[in-house]
């Protein structure tokens, strides 16, 4: 499976909040917002999005309010 620039992107934004183990509302925002942008969440996109959310909804990152 390719990876796009968009994936990329995704992935290091993604990243950071799980080294930080918190994520501003802000960038979850920005994080939605990127894998929307081209129109379409390829399987890449999904999978980082699904560990993301399961991350958030086992407390591994905390949503903050930023």
């Amino acid at each position: 499976m390719a990876v796009t620039d968009s994936g990329r992107k995704l992935a290091e934004l993604i990243k950071k909040a799980i080294d930080d183990g918190k994520i501003t509302t802000t960038e979850y925002e920005q994080i939605i917002f990127l894998a929307e942008e081209d129109g379409k969440i390829d399987a890449h996109e999904k999978s980082l999005l699904a560990n993301l959310q399961e991350m958030i909804s086992n407390g591994s990152v905390k949503r903050i309010p930023g």
